[in-house]
């Protein structure tokens, strides 16, 4: 992947920003397999990666009146049937089980505690 000095650790020239609890980051580890790249001192602020993409959280009991927004993440695996159920075992609420979509997608979608969606997909080919 091509790296620039512009983009913090080099990768992901846009990159979801997403808020949650503390807990959000031991869920997006356990799930997705998210590896941490780099935390603040006070773990309030983390980056990770999940695969080739970039996630940066924001964490947190509180969060300032109208600064915290709910976010919407797309994330594609290999098996979108076990991870959405291993999501549900590391406590995300179900949205809609996977199903085969007319856009050759097996997805489905959970929610995490803070209200962020997460829709699970894997690509089923073709064209």
């Amino acid at each position: 992947m091509h790296q620039t000095r512009h983009i913090r650790n080099g990768v992901g020239a846009v990159r979801p920003y997403v808020f949650g609890p503390h807990s959000l980051l031991h869920f997006l580890q356990d799930t997705f397999s998210a590896e941490v790249v780099e935390r603040s001192p006070d773990g309030g602020e983390v980056e990770l990666r999940i695969g080739d993409s970039a996630l940066a959280l924001a964490l947190g009991d509180e969060f300032p009146e109208g600064v915290a927004t709910r976010a919407s993440v797309y994330v594609y695996v290999e098996d979108a049937d076990a991870t959405y159920g291993l999501a549900l075992r590391n406590g995300a609420t179900p949205i809609s089980p996977p199903e085969d979509k007319p856009y050759r997608e097996r997805a489905g979608g959970v929610r995490d505690d803070f209200g962020n969606v997460w829709y699970i997909s894997t690509y089923l080919g073709g064209r």
